[in-house]
Order: structure tokens, then C-alpha cells, then sequence
């Protein structure tokens, strides 16, 4: 399966953004949905994951309560809604899909999207 992600941009601190992944070439609704972030010279960071039915749903520390995440698997793309943001959350996001695995560890997931660049200014 091919993921595109795409939503990302410059944004003031205390904004939102809606990260978008589109995905094609297999059966989306089969794969669970996680979200990563790196920053420069950061370690790559779990941020949220969605089961492949939408049910079951998991966010890392920093963005609990700030970020949701959804899926709508009759258009194969599923999202990530960051609200709150601030100058920490500056990194290059990026979406990955797995048959199965631990949905918070990126060495479970077998398809990764080219990422997109998040920004945000104080």
C-alpha cells in the first residue's frame, strides 16, 4: 500500500492543523493507521494510532488531550486533527500502516508515507 500525507504547513503557536493520509494500492480498512513525528537531530516520535476499524485508539504523552485522530475507510484516507499546537510539535509528520503489531512502535509498521513538515511559530 502507498501512503500519501499532506496538511502540513506553518502555523502560531495555539493553532490547529488537520494532517490528511491517503492511501492506495491495497485494502486500507485492513490496516491499522499510526502517526510518527521527527524533529531535527529527535529520535522519531509516536503520536497517535487507529485500529483498522476505528474503534480502538491510542496517543502518545505529549498530544493527549490537543490531538484526535479518524479514519474514513471508504475513502482510504484517514487524519490527524492537532489542536493547541505549539513550537515543540515542530516536525516532519508521518503516516504508516500495519497488518498487525504494537500500534505505538514504528518498527511494527510496514508501509511509511514521505512525511510532512509541520511548523509552528511562537
Amino acid at each position: 500500500v502507498q501512503l500519501q500525507a499532506s496538511g502540513g504547513g506553518l502555523v502560531q503557536a495555539g493553532g490547529s492543523l488537520r494532517l490528511s493520509c491517503a492511501a492506495s494500492g491495497g485494502l486500507f480498512r485492513n490496516y491499522a493507521l499510526g502517526w510518527f513525528r521527527q524533529a531535527p537531530g529527535k529520535e522519531r516520535e509516536f503520536v497517535a494510532a487507529i485500529s483498522d476499524n476505528g474503534y480502538r485508539k491510542y496517543f502518545g504523552d505529549s498530544v493527549k488531550g490537543r490531538f484526535t485522530i479518524s479514519r474514513d475507510n471508504a475513502k482510504n484516507t484517514g487524519y490527524l486533527r492537532m489542536n493547541s499546537l505549539n513550537p515543540e510539535d515542530t516536525a516532519v509528520y508521518y503516516c504508516a500502516a500495519q497488518v498487525r503489531g504494537t500500534p505505538t512502535g514504528a518498527d511494527g509498521y510496514d508501509y511509511w508515507g514521505q512525511g510532512t513538515q509541520v511548523t509552528v511559530s511562537s
